[in-house]
């Protein structure tokens, strides 16, 4: 983007925040309670959305059924950003001056969350994002907090279970160089990676959505790597795992949470065979959380519920745990207990909110073999 185009988003975000600070509606303790929630419903991550707004309305619902919070009933209105970062501003936007949003939960995508965030910070509504790991996306501000693990634990996981468990020397990294997601992810990594005292061969970038990448691939294919690390979102892994793999390139290919969708094996198809991403949980996990979560997500949806919907889940429990401790559900009050979290326990682990609004948790690592996944290894917090 050109110095102008730069200028004119950032005018377009500094409008949108002072006029969602200026005509937001106020909170006067009567009537249901209202939450918001941006996501890509549409477009090419459309099942990051789906699968979380899914498990945000089973929250709600069971919420209600328990009297809802200080006796008042919970809604929540969806807005779908159709994955585009100019949406996701106006979604919080709308969220909070038409509807009246007392907290907004999104974004998936941490580009998303990027642009959605300083809406919030500016008209002090709370915004808890489910996953997005982008370490910038709490750095917005003190009404912004999230119950995922950040890329740089993520990128160390990845490399130590490559380096350890799959005995990986020599590494590559491919990533989306317009998502801020798969960039950090794929820093953190090399980071990692090199500390360990592994080889990086080839560093290439591509753009999600245009996958014409013969250029990456011959890359790929002459630099006898070990390991691929391909920290994509799943639409584009999928796709590109398979194309690797009908031009004959072998190595194991490790990626990221972006991997989790029920559409990654249907794009991959047997292609995935062998290669392993990290994530917040399985539904193979035998705690009960996780055990009880499951169950009702198919029930209600006959849906296996991916790591996103989980994230999705807690980050609702979390934000209604705050509710019942807050003095009020002004902002600043819901900021501050939501702030305050410690020892929660969700869906994807027993986590605290630390002082710069990151949950501090372990990650598994999964496995696909036979086109089915499995628990190749849980990473405990550094």
């Amino acid at each position: 983007m050109d110095l102008r185009g730069w200028l004119r988003s950032k005018m377009v975000l500094l409008v949108l925040g002072l006029l969602a600070f200026a005509c937001g509606k106020k909170e006067d303790g009567s009537g249901p309670i209202k939450i918001g929630h941006f996501a890509s419903m549409t477009g090419a991550q459309a099942t990051f959305g789906i699968s979380t707004d899914r498990a945000i309305q089973l929250a709600i619902k069971e919420r209600n059924a328990k009297g809802g919070v200080k006796g008042r009933m919970i809604e929540v209105k969806t807005i779908d950003d159709a994955g585009k970062q100019s949406e996701a501003a106006t979604a919080v936007t709308r969220l909070i001056n038409d509807y009246g949003a007392v907290a907004i939960l999104g974004e998936v995508a941490s580009s998303l969350s990027l642009a959605g965030g300083p809406i919030a910070q500016k008209s002090k509504i709370p915004m808890i994002s489910p996953s997005s790991t982008n370490p910038d996306v709490t750095s917005i501000g003190d009404y912004v907090s999230r119950v995922c693990f950040l890329d740089d634990f993520q990128g160390w996981v990845v490399a130590k279970f490559a380096f350890e468990n799959l005995k990986a020397k020599k590494a590559a990294i491919l990533y989306d160089q317009a998502q801020a997601y798969s960039s950090a992810l794929g820093k953190f990594f090399e980071q990692s990676w090199k500390e360990m005292g592994g080889e990086i061969t080839v560093k290439a970038a591509y753009t999600g959505g245009n996958l014409e990448i013969s250029s990456q691939l011959q890359q790929l294919a002459g630099s006898e790597s070990d390991v691929i690390f391909l920290p994509g979102y799943y639409s584009d892994a999928a796709t590109i795992i398979r194309k690797a793999r009908e031009q004959g390139i072998k190595a194991v290919f490790i990626g990221g949470d972006g991997w989790d969708s029920e559409e990654l094996h249907k794009i991959a198809g047997n292609a995935l065979d062998g290669n392993y991403f990290a994530n917040h949980y399985s539904p193979l996990e035998d705690r009960p959380e996780v055990k009880n979560f499951v169950e009702k997500y198919r029930a209600e949806y006959k849906a296996e519920p991916d790591g996103l919907a989980a994230l999705g889940y807690d980050a609702a429990l979390l934000l209604f745990d705050a509710m019942d401790r807050a003095k009020s559900l002004a902002g600043p009050d819901l900021r501050d207990a939501i702030n305050s979290t410690k020892n929660f326990t969700g869906v994807t682990g027993t986590f605290s909110i630390d002082a710069k609004r990151n949950a501090k948790k372990s990650a598994v690592i999964i496995e696909i073999k036979d086109g089915k996944q499995r628990i190749a290894a849980r990473v405990e917090k550094k």
